[in-house]
C-alpha cells in the first residue's frame, strides 16, 4: 500500500546549515520511526515558509548512503497570515505494510503545534 508520512520542524535562523541539520534530523526521525527504506520511497516533497531561502532544504537527503536516487522536491508553502513561520515540512510517499492508523508523522520543535494531536503516540513510543 502507498502511504504518505508527514513531518515538520522548525529552525531560528535563515542559514543553510542550520536549515540542512533540522531536515536531516527530521528525516531521519520520519524514516527510522516508519522503517522506510530508499527502494520503497516513490517521492518525497519539501516545503518551506517565505521566510527561508539560505538553502535547499531537499538537500539534507543527500547526506543518506543509498537514498541517491530517490525523487526530491522543494516548494513554498503558501503564505497564510499569522501561519508559522521557519518551518520546513516534509512529505513522503512510499510503499509500506503499516495501516494507516499505525504511520508515525513526525513534528518537532515548533512545529508540534502544527499537529497536537500526534504528540501524545509520539511521546509513548520514545519511551
Amino acid at each position: 500500500m502507498i502511504r504518505g508520512i508527514r513531518g515538520a520542524t522548525t529552525v531560528e535562523v535563515n542559514e543553510e546549515e542550520v536549515i540542512l541539520d533540522a531536515t536531516e534530523k527530521l528525516l531521519e526521525t520520519i524514516i527510522t520511526k516508519n522503517g522506510v527504506k530508499p527502494e520503497d520511497v516513490a517521492q518525497i516533497v519539501v516545503t518551506v515558509t517565505h521566510d527561508l531561502n539560505a538553502t535547499f532544504p531537499a538537500k539534507a537527503l543527500r547526506r543518506f548512503e543509498g537514498w541517491k536516487f530517490v525523487p526530491i522536491m522543494c516548494a513554498l508553502e503558501i503564505p497564510v497570515p499569522n501561519s508559522l513561520p521557519m518551518c520546513i515540512r516534509v512529505m513522503i510517499t512510499a510503499e509500506t505494510d503499516v495501516p494507516q492508523s499505525e504511520v508515525e508523522h513526525i513534528y518537532l520543535e515548533n512545529a508540534i503545534s502544527l499537529r497536537p494531536d500526534l504528540q501524545l503516540t509520539n511521546k509513548e513510543d520514545s519511551r
